[in-house]
């Protein structure tokens, strides 16, 4: 029998802001003794009160402008009523009735509605049969998004994740990253046996990966789908996922709406949006790089790898910007995306910054004119870091420009066929591939400045006569 997957997900990030979202503490979480970043209004002591974070509130309405969303005209901060370890308050203030943004679309998903909210403390289970709490995440700028439930299958939910994740880091929203806990996602998932109907929902939460998100969904798939073959019921509950067993697991039965008692906060103003208080976008969105991108030649693959490159790519964007032919640009992406990687793999104190991108852009001009092949490029992009010369001047005083030119390498080609009787005979016994041997000794000879095209042309036709 068929069965029809439903799957809508919920979607948590920090927000990039000097502050926490209702008190003028330092908004860095990761960094610092446990503990330390703290003060009365986030750690809720009596008689505080919050004030909300402008900056915070602009940045979800920069992500509104992205995916298209209706901004609220009228919005409100409400009171969500639960008792955790880790909600100094024994509530979080969120938004229920009026988020600021409704709708939108991101990778094909239709979105429901973004909100702001205040991030919890953070709980840990691991230093023995106690927990601890660290309140430094407590009152961080929190953005949840909730996508309607029209996925339908683990890949397009993950995809999904990475293209929301990427956004995030185009709009210098937050840096998104899931193992920090920068970026939650939580799934829920439901499966039918009548496609116009949903199933029973279940709720998978910390989700820390993509590779999480992915293999929680298809287990719970495989899951509910053999519960219902053998004539169980599904139990609407929230579970976990258990990285190692790769199972999820029960975590409690699943609240409602009701459950949490949402009221307007009476300590935050109500508040009116004007078209005067929304950001303008001011970097190309992915899929105008994608766009881009694609118009100069590159392959799919490549244009992936660049634009999800918080390294690469501000610097192949600027290569754009000074203007590239599409050669010149199939050269640069690959040179950026293997080399350079390569390179800032090794040594990681270089910075790619110090790379001057008149430099570089000169390095591929020489590529393309062929003043200089393939292997000296190499040599020559490792010292272009810090830089003050560029390649040309350092290529020409090292005797390191290609040379193309014929009489100048007859006798490079004599030497190498004198020194190789052996391998000349190879070749006149019909073995022809012996001849990129004879190239490479040439140059080797030349240390790596000869034109390989030209060397191979000499070669043919001496060892014709």
């Amino acid at each position: 029998m068929s069965y029809t997957a439903t799957i809508g997900l919920e979607v948590h990030a920090e927000l990039k802001t000097a502050s926490k979202m209702f008190c003028g503490c330092k908004n860095d979480p990761h960094h610092g003794e446990p503990n330390t970043l703290t003060c009365p209004i986030c750690l809720a002591h009596p008689g505080t009160l919050p004030v909300a974070n402008e900056e915070a509130i602009k940045k979800v309405l920069l992500f509104g402008k992205a995916v298209s969303a209706t901004t609220a005209t009228f919005s409100e901060f409400d009171r969500k009523n639960y008792f955790y370890p880790d909600i100094p308050k024994a509530y979080q203030i969120s938004q229920y009735a009026y988020p600021f943004l409704q709708g939108g679309n991101l990778a094909a998903v239709e979105l429901t509605r973004v909100h702001l909210e205040e991030d919890t403390a953070r709980s840990q289970h691991d230093k023995g049969d106690y927990s601890i709490v660290d309140f430094n995440r407590a009152g961080v700028p929190l953005m949840e998004l909730v996508t309607e439930p029209v996925i339908h299958d683990a890949k397009t939910a993950g995809d999904f994740a990475r293209e929301l994740q990427l956004l995030l880091r185009t709009l210098g929203i937050s840096d998104a990253n899931m193992e920090k806990g920068e970026m939650r996602v939580e799934a829920n998932i439901s499966v039918s046996k009548d496609a116009d109907k949903f199933g029973t929902k279940v709720e998978v939460k910390n989700l820390n990966s993509f590779k999480s998100v992915e293999g929680a969904i298809e287990f719970e798939i495989a899951r509910q789908t053999k519960l219902i073959e053998e004539g169980g019921e599904v139990v609407q509950e929230t579970r976990g996922w258990d990285e190692v067993k790769l199972k999820t697991f029960t975590q409690r039965v699943k609240e409602t709406a009701k459950d949490y008692r949402y009221f307007p906060d009476p300590d935050l103003p109500k508040m009116k949006i004007t078209e005067s208080l929304l950001p303008e976008i001011m970097v190309k969105l992915p899929n105008e790089k994608r766009v881009l991108y694609q118009n100069l030649g590159l392959p799919r693959e490549a244009i992936e790898i660049l634009i999800s490159s918080s390294t690469l790519d501000p610097f192949f964007a600027e290569l754009v910007e000074i203007g590239l032919t599409e050669e010149e640009a199939s050269l640069a992406s690959n040179y950026l995306i293997s080399d350079v990687t390569a390179i800032l793999t090794i040594n990681p104190s270089l910075d790619i910054k110090s790379i001057k991108i008149e430099h570089f852009k000169e390095l591929i001009s020489m590529l393309v004119t062929k003043e200089i092949n393939s292997r000296i490029a190499k040599d020559l992009l490792v010292e272009l870091f810090d830089a003050t010369e560029g390649p040309k001047d350092i290529a020409q005083k090292k005797g390191l420009m290609q040379v193309s030119d014929e009489r100048s390498l007859i006798s490079v080609v004599e030497s190498v066929l004198e020194r190789n009787p052996a391998v000349v005979a190879e070749y006149k016994a019909g073995k022809e591939a012996v001849i990129q041997f004879l190239v490479g000794q040439g140059m080797k000879e030349t240390r790596g400045t000869a034109n390989p095209a030209t060397l191979l042309k000499l070669f043919i036709e001496a060892l014709k006569n």
